[in-house]
């Protein structure tokens, strides 16, 4: 059997500093950064990594990483003093979603859940 210790989900970024202010500005923290070639932020759950890209297009294809949240209104705050292009939602089951992307197209999303 294999002890995992942790987990992280590494996306690949055109602008290491850009991507690292990001996801700091929306809550995130600098855990760890190895110059250049990699860093890991933090919240509670996840551990995302920011790898740069060596080719010029960048693609997280269809993933998608949420934020469960308790109100909505205090991620909006941030988005909109942040000018992230974003979209409100409420999908009558699970909640009230802030759908926005990241500086490289990384489909994020807020959710103050229903449940």
């Amino acid at each position: 059997m294999i002890n995992i210790k942790g987990t992280n989900v590494t996306i690949m970024v055109k602008d290491m500093d850009k991507a690292i202010s990001f996801y700091e500005n929306i809550g995130l923290t600098l855990k760890q950064r190895w110059d250049d070639h990699y860093a890991m932020v933090v919240t509670e759950g996840i551990t995302i990594g920011i790898h740069p890209a060596k080719d010029a297009e960048v693609n997280s294809g269809t993933l998608s990483i949420g934020f469960m949240i308790d109100k909505i209104e205090d991620a909006k705050i941030v988005i909109d003093k942040n000018n992230i292009a974003h979209k409100q939602e409420d999908d009558g089951k699970s909640g009230m979603y802030l759908h926005f992307k990241d500086p490289d197209g990384t489909i994020l999303y807020f959710l103050q859940p229903k449940w």
